[in-house]
């Protein structure tokens, strides 16, 4: 599968509050754990699933986000949703770090790195 987004994904983690409107029109508040995170999306983990399209509110730590849900994916422990933060409040690490955080570019350039030393280092065969 090709990846088509704009900006890479951090792993994370971090309880945030979620506020959107039902099918009906009633407001709702769902507690969500932050999945993953990039400059324009997130991922949050819900326990009941939330329509294609519908404007989320989500409130964390430092502040809050909002955009819409584009995809809702029930995966063994809950519904994973995909969320376009509007372009007024894009995610920068500078305003709001979750609790835990990684970077994969990171750590693979670590391993990289080690990898590479290893092999300098590493004793010829007898």
């Amino acid at each position: 599968m090709t990846e088509t987004r704009a900006h890479a994904r951090m792993l994370c983690s971090d309880l945030v509050e979620v506020f959107y409107r039902d099918e009906t029109g009633h407001p709702r508040r769902a507690m969500a754990n932050l999945e993953d995170i990039s400059l324009s999306g997130i991922c949050i983990q819900v326990d009941k699933p939330i329509p294609l399209d519908t404007v989320v509110h989500i409130n964390h730590r430092k502040g809050a986000f909002h955009g819409n849900v584009r995809y809702c994916l029930f995966r063994e422990i809950g519904y994973f949703l995909g969320v376009q933060l509007a372009p007024d409040c894009q995610w920068s690490p500078d305003t709001y770090r979750p609790q835990h955080l990684l970077d994969l570019r990171t750590l693979v350039e670590h391993d990289a790195d080690a990898a590479a030393n290893n092999e300098d280092t590493e004793p010829e065969p007898q």
